[in-house]
């Protein structure tokens, strides 16, 4: 079954692109991706199968390690088709957080699809009295600088999301660091902190057993992956967004006609309901866009949580 959907897809999408980009590519083609394991590697994983297919040759997997690494890796690759990049927002929040860095994530990467996303999910340890965002706000507001939060290393997702809740609702919180978010959660299940902001599939199997208590999800709408979870901008915050996202890129100066039939092979995997199911799996949505979705998604979030970076000072060298 999984070989039949691979094939005509391929089919498809040589019948719908120009002659250009049907002769691409002539070789083997990798995708750079961060440290194996982790959510970069798996949907770039479940990704490349089908890109093979379609592509009509050898797709393979280049693990890395930190977003330093891999987009310099990335940004100095040749302009040839043949090296992509899967990673997620630290790829463009980086350079914001250090002195010396080996590219721009502006200038020398073409955007290609928002791949795959994950919205942030506030819980709290269930001895915290608030099952609401509206009501931990009127805590910390109640106590302030008595809460404690997991924040994961500077300018992690668990740094940067309960730093934007913070700013956004005026209250005070303190960060306990952590060296990952793993680490995090399980402060708060012990109870040595009492809240964090992170991925769903971080936190929802411990949500389910009772060990932490949901409170809202980051995105605008309620999430498949956080089901029964209110937004937080509905219950006490108006406004807040915050979701972790992963594109895929290639090296700027790459022909549009390559740039455009790895989008819509792209796409139309992301589009399969098997697919779909294993990164839903996985804890991450599928998303699947134009170029300029991705684009646009990183000059916001870099413009966004860019001047939250730089009003905490948040350094990362």
């Amino acid at each position: 079954m999984k070989r039949a959907w691979q094939f005509a897809l391929a089919a498809l999408l040589c019948a719908a692109l120009p002659a250009a980009a049907q002769n691409y590519p002539t070789k083997p083609v990798r995708i750079i991706t961060s440290e194996t394991a982790g959510i970069n590697d798996v949907a770039t994983r479940i990704i490349v199968q089908g890109l093979a297919a379609a592509l009509g040759q050898a797709v393979i997997v280049e693990n890395r390690g930190s977003a330093a690494i891999t987009g310099t890796m990335a940004a100095r690759a040749a302009p040839d088709g043949c090296t992509l990049l899967c990673y997620g927002s630290t790829l463009w929040l980086a350079p914001l957080m250090r002195e010396k860095i080996g590219y721009d994530p502006i200038r020398d990467f073409a955007p290609i699809t928002l791949a795959v996303a994950s919205p942030g999910v506030l819980v709290v340890h269930p001895s915290v009295a608030a099952t609401s965002a509206a009501e931990l706000i009127a805590l910390a507001k109640a106590r302030p600088g008595v809460l404690n939060y997991g924040g994961g290393g500077p300018g992690s997702v668990p740094h940067l999301a309960m730093e934007l809740f913070k700013a956004k609702a005026g209250i005070n919180i303190v960060r306990i660091p952590y060296k990952g978010a793993a680490p995090a959660v399980n402060a708060v299940m012990a109870n040595q902190v009492q809240a964090v902001v992170t991925t769903a599939g971080s936190v929802m199997s411990h949500m389910k057993s009772g060990r932490l208590r949901g409170l809202g999800v980051g995105s605008m709408k309620p999430s498949r992956l956080a089901p029964g979870l209110p937004t937080i901008a509905e219950t006490g915050l108006p406004g807040y967004e915050f979701r972790s996202t992963w594109g895929i890129f290639a090296p700027s100066r790459n022909p549009a006609a390559v740039i455009a039939r790895i989008n819509q092979e792209a796409v139309r995997i992301l589009a399969h309901a098997e697919v779909r199911q294993r990164m839903m799996d996985a804890g991450i949505e599928t998303v699947g866009s134009t170029a300029q979705v991705l684009a646009d998604t990183v000059r916001t979030e870099v413009n966004v949580l860019g001047a939250l970076i730089k009003e905490l000072g948040i350094r990362d060298d």
